[in-house]
């Protein structure tokens, strides 16, 4: 009878513990997310005014679309041990407060050299973000619950496409102080992710045990599971950061990415202007709100992955087939009679595919890795293959320019999510790592 008692006591408190820290931390950190997203991607509409008043060609804006990347690259793996060995509360506000400032910054410049060194900057300021916080959520959340979670924090992808289509469009048509309204785009939108960042100082908690509004029995319960479950993988605890760097599968998963990451920031961040130059319309408020539908489906795609990957435990397939789906529509578009109300319905299931693949995906490391060498595989991942960020939009407009079509790009596009997906279907299963 007492055994019963204290069986359905840790029952209450991990239901109660786990639904805490979700209503906690999600609905934050998402709002951090989309603050990320509408300030690295505001540029892909922001281009519908800037080609006009600074002459870019297509093959500058993929450059300048691109380059964010190079600076993304630097500071991940740092981020993402500092999250691990010092503090997330700290290096999150820091990195919201600098790329907020950043990005209101530029909104005054006059070059394609200046736009370059903007977009540069913003890159490295926001390197740290998104590796910190995939640790940070392996401090909160057990394997069990942990790809639900990524999925809701990176539901913030599709829908700050999703909503800054809308908002982008309509700043756009304003001109208020002798400013046309991309300069005001970038204005606007830097100011949330500063607000943001002084808030997550007095907000998040770094540890369970820092948490006030979790009861001593919650803590316990939370800290006991993530204790189990490293001690679980002590096979792996004592790897070096660099062991776990050269692991075979995190080669092959970064590798993987990187051809993911590829054709899809070319589609994100060439998306307004495929749908411009395809539908030939020039009203960028309707671009706008038409644009938000491909990423309203990539939402509940991604929801529905997370959910799924986690009911099933399977993580390899619920990666591919959401990129190789994108890959069968994109084809589609050479074969179908051409049409509007066709190429939305494509452009959603593309949309779908290069987001829905997330929560799946970035399980993957914490399975075979712990602590310090988790959180260096995560960043050295996700860095390495954010350089697909670079050439995809680049690639993309050099040959648009070449070409005077679409065609070679989006071919380069189906190919990179082919490639990328068989990757990870062949990689090493951890335990024969």
């Amino acid at each position: 009878m007492l055994r019963a008692v204290m069986v359905s006591g840790e029952i209450e408190a991990g239901t109660s513990a786990r639904t805490r820290i979700a209503t906690r931390l999600l609905p934050f950190l998402f709002l951090l997310y989309v603050a990320n997203y509408l300030d690295r991607t505001n540029i892909a509409y922001a281009t519908l005014g800037m080609k006009g008043d600074l002459g870019l060609s297509d093959s500058v804006f993929g450059t300048a679309s691109g380059i964010f990347f190079i600076g993304y690259f630097a500071l991940q793996i740092p981020g993402a041990l500092l999250v691990e060995q010092w503090s997330a509360r700290r290096l999150l506000a820091l990195t919201l407060i600098t790329w907020g400032a950043l990005t209101t910054l530029t909104a005054f410049v006059h070059t394609a050299h200046q736009l370059y060194a903007a977009r540069f900057l913003l890159g490295a300021a926001e390197a740290g973000f998104f590796p910190g916080v995939i640790v940070y959520l392996s401090h909160w959340f057990t394997a069990k619950d942990r790809g639900k979670a990524i999925a809701r924090f990176m539901a913030a992808i599709p829908i700050g496409f999703m909503i800054g289509g809308p908002i982008a469009g309509n700043i756009l048509g304003a001109h208020w102080l002798n400013l046309t309204g991309w300069r005001w785009l970038f204005l606007i939108e830097g100011a949330p992710a500063i607000i943001f960042g002084i808030a997550t100082i007095f907000y998040l908690p770094d540890w369970p045990n820092d948490a006030r509004w979790l009861s001593s029995t919650e803590r316990d319960w939370i800290n006991a599971r993530l204790s189990d479950e490293r001690a679980a993988k002590a096979h792996v605890q004592q790897m070096t950061i660099w062991q776990a760097l050269r692991h075979p599968a995190v080669l092959i998963l970064t590798t993987a990415l990187f051809f993911t990451y590829t054709g899809g920031y070319a589609f994100w961040f060439w998306f307004p202007t495929i749908l411009q130059r395809l539908t030939g319309w020039t009203d960028v408020r309707l671009i706008g709100w038409v644009g938000a539908i491909p990423f309203a489906a990539a939402t509940v795609g991604l929801l529905f992955v997370g959910w799924s990957s986690d009911r099933l435990r399977e993580r390899r397939w619920h990666f591919a087939v959401p990129q190789l789906a994108a890959a069968a529509a994109l084809g589609a578009w050479f074969l179908l009679p051409h049409s509007n109300g066709l190429l939305v319905v494509l452009c959603a299931i593309i949309g779908t595919g290069t987001v829905a693949y997330f929560p799946a995906f970035f399980t993957l490391p914490s399975e075979f890795l712990t602590s310090a060498a988790a959180a260096a595989a995560v960043g050295f991942i996700n860095c390495t293959a954010s350089i697909g960020g670079f050439f995809g939009p680049k690639i993309f407009g050099n040959l648009s320019q070449q070409t005077g079509s679409f065609t070679s790009g989006f071919a380069m596009m189906i190919v990179c999510w082919i490639i990328g997906s068989v990757l990870v279907l062949v990689c090493p299963r951890e335990r024969n790592a």
